[in-house]
């Protein structure tokens, strides 16, 4: 069988998996995520080796979205790490096999914690399943890889159900996007959230702008001027009437044999679409990427007159050296 096929019969049994656990969320979900939300304080996630992994990435998540979570490495846990446990601090117990030693070590002392026990385990009637106060059932018929050892649908469906759960407490919890931006400061995703178009938009004095009969010789001339790709067509108010994008003038000298003759108003873009000062970025880059056909420049315009502002680039948004 060849790489293609093998690949694809891999992702086809971890999609088919996937579908099914979703058909068996029960109460206990219901239950796990009440639990949580209703504690003031944090989640401890602990597992070794590959659950070790997904639980860093689970607790990384909730605390992402709103839920104070941290991992315990089960190994670490019983030499002096347990102190990381406050009274009443829920416990989210993974193991495939539901048996792991380094897990089931900790079921006493997290017990004697007063601190409630969800178990993520493959084996709803193991041991850590039975000491549990929430199971949530992770069983599969059998791991996506040619030889059915390697944890890959097992880790999946353990990853997947973490970002359930944050998922269902962002919702309990009213957690918007101004919210997560609050989690984010730092980053392309922090910049896009807590930055307005305002802030790094090229003003209207920089930018090369032209009335609508202006003469495509000098309409050139200003785009070189100021080369940031688009010029805005403004009307004796400034106002903006239309845009002229690099991709226009070259369309029009492809188009056209004689230019003598040639203005704006014959190969701008009317009613472009326009962001606002106070639009953040995410929004803007929404505006411009998610449509058939992508812009890389928009005029920004006041609010109720439409007066142009300036003009705001994609590569403004993505600057080269954020992380």
């Amino acid at each position: 069988m060849d790489a293609i096929n093998v690949g694809k019969n891999l992702l086809q049994s971890e999609a088919a998996a996937l579908a099914e656990l979703s058909l068996h969320l029960d109460d206990n979900f219901t239950k796990a995520v009440d639990l949580i939300f209703g504690h003031a304080g944090k989640v401890v996630i602990s597992g070794v080796g590959k659950s070790g992994l997904i639980a860093q990435k689970i607790a990384a998540t909730l605390c992402s979205t709103g839920t104070p979570a941290i991992f315990l490495h089960s190994a670490d846990a019983v030499h002096g790490d347990l102190g990381i446990f406050q009274p009443g601090d829920p416990a989210l117990l993974i193991s495939k096999s539901g048996t792991t030693a380094e897990v089931v070590r900790l079921l006493p002392t997290i017990k004697k914690m007063g601190s409630p026990i969800i178990a993520l385990v493959g084996n709803p009637r193991s041991v850590i399943a039975e000491q549990a106060d929430i199971v949530l059932d992770l069983a599969i018929k059998s791991e996506a890889d040619p030889l059915g050892l390697v944890p890959t649908t097992s880790a999946l469906l353990t990853l997947a159900m973490g970002d359930a759960l944050a998922a269902a407490l962002m919702v309990k919890r009213n957690f918007d996007a101004k919210d997560f931006a609050r989690f984010h400061p730092a980053g392309q995703l922090g910049r896009n959230l807590n930055t307005t178009v305002g802030e790094v938009m090229h003003p209207i004095e920089r930018v090369a702008r032209a009335h609508h009969d202006a003469p495509l010789r000098e309409m050139i001339i200003a785009m070189t001027t100021h080369s940031l790709g688009a010029a805005c067509v403004l009307d004796a108010e400034g106002k903006l009437a239309g845009l002229v994008t690099d991709g226009d003038l070259r369309r029009a000298l492809q188009r056209y044999d004689n230019f003598s003759g040639l203005t704006a108003d014959a190969f701008m873009t009317r009613n472009p679409i326009r962001a606002f000062p106070a639009m953040s970025l995410a929004d803007a880059a929404r505006l411009m990427e998610d449509r058939p056909s992508q812009l890389s420049v928009l005029p920004v315009v006041e609010p109720g007159t439409d007066r142009c502002l300036g003009l705001i680039r994609i590569h403004d948004i993505y600057q080269a050296g954020m992380a």
